[in-house]
């Protein structure tokens, strides 16, 4: 039997199939040796100073090791969306156990297994097949330029169900105006090769400058702008901070290594992982609605009702009443109880739900 391994990273999920039980191990699965090797860089073109992962491969193939993440690392600091996904795994039927200290979680599902990655990471990881399906961001699976299969969108995030920005900033102070008035200045990102790459097709020589975090903070003293990402703009208003551009927008996919993509089994598998945490993502917001209503107010209230689809209606034993069900919005169902309970409608009852599969 094959073990899907799921790597959680502590800003996003990170989930992967293991290769085959010990009695089934081949050279092509995912593996990663006891002496594999993992060396961080600093790149000397130009003048930025961003890192970049240098891996080495296994000398050993054969070995069905997975990569361990110890403690202290520093490969997993704590995310902002890290409880916010080990929420959506529940949801979907994937439930993660972790304690406050360890970097492998654990499920209720004996074909999963679990680690904690940096999202930064995941793309490169799954790309050279250490892992064979991810949680990771657009920006990075651009970033890394990775070959990977994106095989779906999951849109969520700390504050709202939209896509995030990534935005050229500059003090709101400041003279530049648009992206050419920064020929010849210096920017400061986190996503330093996909910067690079815009200004580049505007045509714009700038120096592009790695930024460990904290971005908003660099302006103007350390660099005259900045490319950071936001959701709501609420953190550069709060730091006086003016968007000039914006390079792109993302958010979280589900993307799987080309080899694991083509091996019908654990494609099986990460689709299923994809389905049921895009119905849990869909059902979010969503809760069931069934009561009792006379039948003379049905149309009336089939009329006003927000359903999904057609609502669910059967008939009771006594011919002049009805059951109906149906799937709305949490916020309309507030304003709507009041209407049925105006209706005549009984024994109303609202329920939340887990997933909901279109």
């Amino acid at each position: 039997m094959k073990r899907t391994i799921i790597a959680l990273v502590s800003t996003l999920l990170l989930a992967a199939c293991e290769a085959p039980t010990d009695q089934e191990v081949v050279a092509s699965s995912p593996t990663v040796a006891s002496d594999a090797k993992f060396s961080w860089e600093k790149s000397t073109s130009g003048n930025s100073a961003a890192p970049s992962a240098s891996l080495e491969a296994p000398k050993d193939t054969t070995k069905a090791r997975i990569l361990e993440i110890r403690e202290g690392s520093g490969l997993i600091p704590k995310g902002s969306l890290e409880e916010a996904t080990l929420q959506l795994f529940g949801r979907a039927g994937f439930p993660v156990s972790k304690s406050s200290r360890s970097y492998r979680p654990s499920f209720d599902d004996n074909t999963l297994d679990g680690r904690f990655i940096r999202a930064q990471e995941v793309a490169r990881y799954v790309e050279h097949g250490f892992f064979d399906c991810g949680l990771t961001g657009q920006d990075w699976v651009q970033e890394n330029t990775a070959d990977v299969v994106e095989v779906c969108e999951l849109i969520y995030s700390r504050a709202s169900a939209q896509k995030s920005r990534w935005v050229l900033c500059v003090p709101e102070a400041s003279a530049i105006k648009k992206v050419q008035d920064l020929e010849g200045k210096t920017v400061a990102t986190e996503l330093v090769e996909t910067t690079r790459r815009w200004f580049k097709k505007n045509g714009v020589n700038c120096t592009v400058e790695f930024s460990w975090g904290a971005t908003e903070v660099k302006v103007p003293e350390l660099a005259d702008a900045i490319v950071d990402i936001t959701e709501t703009g609420s953190s550069l208003i709060a730091n006086k901070l003016r968007i000039v551009d914006t390079l792109l927008s993302t958010t979280t996919v589900l993307i799987a290594n080309k080899k694991a993509w083509a091996d019908p089994d654990k494609r099986a598998k990460i689709e299923t992982i994809a389905l049921m945490l895009k119905g849990a993502l869909a059902a979010q917001h969503m809760v069931g609605l069934k009561f009792n209503l006379p039948r003379k107010a049905l149309d009336a209230v089939s009329a006003a009702l927000p359903a999904l689809r057609n609502p669910t209606i059967s008939t009771l034993t006594n011919p002049d009443w009805v059951a109906v069900e149906t799937i709305i919005d949490s916020k309309q169902a507030r304003d709507f109880i009041p209407t049925l309970k105006a209706q005549g409608a009984e024994g109303i009852v609202e329920y939340p739900i887990n997933k909901l599969v279109y």
